[in-house]
């Protein structure tokens, strides 16, 4: 087995030999919960933990990355000496092992927290009334984590394998509603866009580029040109 076929020797391949290529992809929504369900056999549970909310919500994660899930989890209810494991815990360490560890300790001055909440809010505002063709809010928090100081996370209904041009487009509205936000409610705007601006950015060139979503320029792959 390898994640590197094209370093194969050509010997290796040729019919008669390893001439059969069965491709593992990454599991989907439906495999991730039946692997969680096996890495969460011997953790006590309690009731309210939704395996299904959580294979929902880690979109690309293997076996090994649930596996780590599981056991941050349960770190994270042992350490304030739980019974069980709940929902709250595998919340808190999908946002560790997605984001990094919570900065509490991080001194923020007060109106840096109100830019910051004005940002989230508006992120969580436009994906609220695009709800229709984006995916739903599961969580809005200001408390820093790895390099950002806000979080607005969606929760995706089943794995996304393509992306409409309507979904495109309200994703760059959710991505760009945290500047917006700041602007309507300061007059002016942060760095803290800068993520958002880069993610948006590159979408919106995808859109052109290489899925021929621009009315202007057709259905046309400028990507290698």
């Amino acid at each position: 087995a390898t994640n590197r076929p094209d370093v194969l020797d050509p010997a290796i391949l040729r019919p008669g030999r390893f001439d059969r290529r069965i491709t593992v992809n990454r599991p989907d929504v439906r495999g991730r919960e039946a692997i969680l369900a096996i890495h969460t056999r011997r953790v006590p549970l309690s009731p309210d933990v939704n395996l299904e909310v959580i294979a929902r919500g880690t979109p690309g994660f293997v076996g090994a990355d649930l596996e780590n899930l599981v056991n941050e989890a349960a770190l994270f209810a042992a350490r304030q000496d739980k019974e069980l494991v709940q929902m709250t815990d595998f919340e808190m360490a999908k946002d560790k092992v997605m984001m990094g560890t919570e900065r509490r300790s991080m001194v923020i001055g007060e109106e840096e927290k109100r830019t910051t909440a004005w940002h989230e809010s508006g992120h969580a505002l436009v994906a609220k009334l695009l709800e229709e063709h984006t995916d739903p809010v599961h969580k809005v928090t200001i408390i820093p984590r790895g390099p950002a100081l806000g979080l607005t996370q969606q929760l995706p209904k089943q794995d996304r394998l393509s992306m409409s041009r309507q979904f495109a487009k309200a994703r760059i509205a959710v991505l760009m509603g945290g500047r917006c936000a700041e602007e309507l409610v300061f007059g002016h705007f942060t760095t803290g866009a800068s993520n958002d601006i880069k993610q948006a950015t590159d979408i919106a060139k995808r859109m052109v580029t290489e899925f021929g979503m621009s009315d202007r320029l057709g259905p046309v792959n400028y990507a290698g040109a």
